[in-house]
């Protein structure tokens, strides 16, 4: 309650003397693309056209303004450290007037944004890149269903920053896949809940789209870019990290891919067994073993984590990456922007030995409520099939395990 309070007393007002220390974007087109259901909006994309030049903005709620080290909101978001998404609700990090509030980058009002601007050629090549703090404010706010159609051929609202935004995202996602990017897609299970008890009544997949893939490439791109920055100074900050396969993992799904006539080399070197996973998932594609082989591919990987050591991120090929662009969501993010703002203008660096222990506790709150999360779907699951208990359905072997037990 104390953790309410001290939020309550936070203003929300934006003064003239705030904005006077900030790059106004106001005027530019400025968007949100979330989820339908969505509360808080940490990200929105602006899009401003110079020229034969394309300037896109990439915003994020500016959370390192409104919660400061030392407050107990602050105490209380790094004891959570994420916020945790259960099936039927939300266990936000930050007080709901914060995450859904003054935070939320909601459409006709302005906002305080920590932001990365690209200036960027009709190719997708960035030419130039800015970073700092900014107010914008959101013209419209659309649903990735809402965004799909415009892509898709509908005409509507500010079609044509969609459709660029779209055009650009797919060429800087087709570079990054040929600089060693692994493309992992597939289709995420979801279900339908009754809204007067949230008992599950249906399940659906939710398949990425190339809305869904806009917003991703360039929260990805701005993470990166954050990264490269405060690496190259070669200052101390929380990065995410992803190590190389697990071997005996790649050997098992050799196998299977071989039953399925599927060719997978990882007898060679790191680049090649990219090429060679992608291959893989390509070749998949569409066919009934591709969920089940997809995740096997998943569990043959590292569990990505945070830490001041940067070992580069295998998954996505980045020799630098951080989390930025959710800090509404993720402390680490907090972290990495406060740290960004201390060297943008020429601050102190931090005590690397308390940045590696406030990774370690980020990392170990993440893997909480990732089981979390986990145990909450097996528990919709089995509501779910509460009564269809004597029913027959087809299903897929997804794994096979050596069980044994010495009785004696």
């Amino acid at each position: 309650q104390e953790v309410i309070n001290e939020s309550a007393l936070v203003p929300g007002i934006i003064t003239e003397k705030e904005i006077s220390k900030r790059r106004d974007m106001r005027s530019i087109t400025t968007i949100t693309i979330d989820p339908v259901d969505a509360k808080d909006f940490d990200d929105a994309l602006s899009v401003n056209f110079i020229g034969d030049k394309i300037e896109v903005g990439v915003h994020i709620a500016d959370v390192s303004h409104y919660v400061s080290p030392g407050t107990k909101l602050d105490e209380e978001a790094y004891n959570r450290a994420t916020s945790v998404y259960l099936v039927d609700r939300c266990v936000p990090m930050l007080p709901e007037r914060l995450s859904n509030g003054i935070c939320s980058l909601k459409p006709h009002e302005d906002r305080l944004a920590f932001s990365v601007i690209f200036t960027l050629d009709s190719d997708g090549k960035i030419l130039d890149t800015w970073q700092g703090k900014t107010v914008i404010h959101s013209d419209r706010r659309y649903s990735y269903e809402e965004a799909q159609e415009i892509i898709e051929g509908v005409d509507g609202d500010y079609s044509k920053e969609i459709r660029t935004l779209d055009g650009l995202a797919r060429k800087i996602r087709k570079q990054r896949i040929k600089d060693g990017s692994i493309e992992m897609g597939g289709i995420e299970g979801r279900f339908k809940l009754a809204e007067d008890n949230k008992k599950p009544i249906g399940v659906y997949f939710k398949e990425q789209k190339e809305a869904n893939k806009l917003i991703e490439e360039f929260m990805l791109l701005a993470n990166k870019t954050v990264a490269k920055t405060l690496s190259t100074a070669g200052w101390a900050n929380v990065y995410r990290v992803h190590d190389t396969p697990n071997m005996e993992k790649l050997n098992s799904l050799v196998s299977v891919c071989n039953t399925f006539k599927y060719d997978l080399n990882v007898d060679c070197e790191s680049d090649d067994l990219k090429k060679s996973l992608n291959q893989l998932l390509k070749d998949i594609k569409g066919t009934p073993e591709e969920n089940m082989i997809e995740t096997l591919v998943t569990r043959c990987m590292s569990k990505a984590s945070y830490t001041i050591k940067n070992i580069g991120h295998y998954g996505l090929g980045f020799t630098h990456y951080s989390h930025f662009t959710s800090p509404i969501r993720r402390y680490p993010d907090l972290i990495t922007r406060r740290i960004l703002f201390d060297f943008l203008n020429k601050g102190k660096q931090g005590n690397p030995g308390k940045i590696e222990d406030q990774s370690k506790w980020c990392s170990s709150r993440e893997l909480i409520a990732a089981k979390a999360q986990r145990d909450s779907i097996k528990y919709k699951q089995a509501e779910y099939l509460l009564d269809k208990i004597g029913k027959v359905f087809d299903g897929i072997v997804s794994g096979v395990t050596d069980w044994y037990r010495d009785w004696e």
